[in-house]
């Protein structure tokens, strides 16, 4: 073999040597979404792969309440996965305060989504941003229409209409009223006090007026939600106080209550689950007249763990993930997980097109408690949860509420002392 023929057959075999190299970048995500293991591994890391052949993909969920811990012991032991799927704000941002989150704010992609989308994955001074905005969740109410139609009743639009048709479907006695129980508590925040709640202290601006300290947790915007859950109790149906969040999910699914207070990703379960038409309506305005606030929530995002051996394979999977392309298959594979990129996505799944119609004609906010307000102790989203069942079940009146949740917040939270 001549010297130029050894150079070029030593050239060809680091070319398939490389070439091999970059078929062996495989990228690991963490994240908490074990329910949507299938859907990661038939929809969306192929529609990936056949774009990137030299990346391979792999989701690696952990239970949803053992995510937090189990990625953080993951990361302290130099364990993590590559891709880390973010949760909304504070928990996030400690990982990004640690050095486990990488700054994202230099790709491209991350001009396909608005200053809001991106908050709930930013420093509070908003000069980071950490993960890519993948999905939000809107709060409102699923009913059986069958029932609705049986019982002649119209899609409340008013508080008034809403406690009318309660009293209608209780008086008939054919359906539960609301399928809720109080057993597991965040329900009771989550879609009750964070549903309507946003109608009174009307969406982001009493929000970040409770962060600035310009209103009180004992403002009748805050107390109000208290009075109106205090309401709920009559139409819960019997034992509701010992009725876990299954419980309720299998009394709207088997036709055994008519409305269900409701978070958008109910639809997927509920479509498979429920052999009756359903439709949705949002929270019920105080007044014929008032603007209407929903809240849409920032609910996942993700990143890119800061000691990944592969950061560039990284960031063209984030990328990727910041597309029209992946908002569009994860829309509608994940009905009810709303993605939050600018570009429009046309959903298929009727109650998903309902629920996201909604931001066409409210004012969009987030859950009042996820943003600063649960960092100290007491932590107010955890008090949040025990107000509102108490208001419930009638246990503290709702001033008391206010009083001992304003109490909790200002020991810590110096804008409120």
């Amino acid at each position: 073999m001549t010297r130029n023929s050894l150079k070029l057959a030593l050239a060809a075999m680091g070319l398939v040597a490389a070439g091999a190299q970059a078929q062996d970048v495989t990228l690991t995500i963490e994240s908490w979404r074990n329910d949507d293991l299938a859907l990661w591994q038939q929809e969306i890391i192929p529609a990936f792969e056949a774009e990137h052949s030299g990346i391979k993909v792999i989701f690696s969920p952990s239970a949803p309440t053992e995510y937090n811990a189990a990625l953080n012991s993951k990361l302290d032991a130099g364990s993590a996965g590559d891709i880390i799927t973010c949760r909304p704000f504070d928990a996030s941002l400690a990982l990004f305060e640690a050095g486990h989150l990488t700054d994202l704010d230099d790709m491209e992609a991350m001009n396909n989504f608005s200053d809001v989308a991106k908050s709930a994955w930013q420093t509070d001074d908003g000069s980071a941003t950490f993960c890519v905005p993948m999905a939000s969740v809107i709060h409102g109410f699923i009913y059986n229409a069958d029932a609705f139609a049986e019982l002649g009743i119209e899609v409340p639009a008013t508080e008034a209409e809403f406690f009318a048709a309660l009293d209608t479907i209780k008086e008939d006695g054919s359906y539960i009223p609301m399928a809720m129980g109080t057993n597991d508590q965040w329900e009771a925040a989550t879609m009750g006090y964070n549903n309507i709640g946003p109608n009174y202290w009307s969406g982001e601006e009493g929000r970040r007026a409770l962060i600035a300290g310009e209103q009180k947790l004992t403002d009748d915007a805050w107390v109000a939600p208290y009075e109106t859950l205090a309401r709920w109790g009559d139409y819960l149906g019997d034992g509701f106080e010992a009725q876990t969040y299954p419980d309720s999910q299998n009394l709207f699914t088997l036709g055994r209550a008519a409305i269900y207070p409701a978070g958008s990703w109910e639809i997927a379960g509920f479509n498979a689950q429920a052999d009756f038409a359903m439709g949705a309506f949002k929270p019920p305005v105080r007044n014929a007249g008032d603007t209407c606030y929903i809240s849409d929530h920032t609910d996942i995002g993700i990143g890119m763990n800061a000691a990944t051996a592969d950061p560039e394979a990284a960031k063209t999977f984030l990328a990727w993930v910041g597309s029209p392309e992946f908002a569009s298959i994860f829309g509608n594979a994940l009905p009810g997980f709303f993605p939050l990129s600018k570009t429009p996505v046309e959903l298929t799944d009727p109650l998903a097109r309902e629920f996201v119609s909604w931001r066409g004609e409210c004012e969009s906010t987030i859950r009042s408690t996820y943003q600063i307000l649960s960092r100290g102790t007491p932590n107010l989203e955890n008090e949040t949860w025990g107000a509102s069942v108490a208001a419930i079940k009638g246990t503290s009146s709702p001033a008391e509420l206010g009083q001992k949740l304003q109490e909790g917040l200002a020991s810590w939270y110096a804008p409120q002392q």
